[in-house]
């Protein structure tokens, strides 16, 4: 993995961690922790989404919906494990 990916990979998960926090309310972590939410909502996107057969495409516009609709997913699972 090249320095670019990487630095790919930040930004996009940067921009889904913010993204998602705005979505789900209640929630803003900063840049650290919006980089890990979205990295983390992708990798959740990437084994929920292709197994209920919804494709997003490619390009660095679909890898940021991609990242956002699993990050929402991450953070509506914390906050119904935070209630319970």
């Amino acid at each position: 993995m090249g320095i670019e990916s990487i630095l790919i990979l930040l930004i996009v998960g940067a921009i889904a961690g913010w993204l998602a926090g705005q979505l789900v309310s209640g929630y803003g972590f900063g840049l650290i922790g919006n980089i890990v939410v979205g990295i983390v909502g992708a990798l959740i996107a990437s084994f929920l989404l292709p197994r209920i057969g919804l494709s997003i495409g490619g390009g660095i516009l679909a890898s940021i919906v991609h990242s956002t609709i699993g990050a929402v997913i991450l953070l509506a699972l914390l906050k119904v494990v935070k209630r319970a």
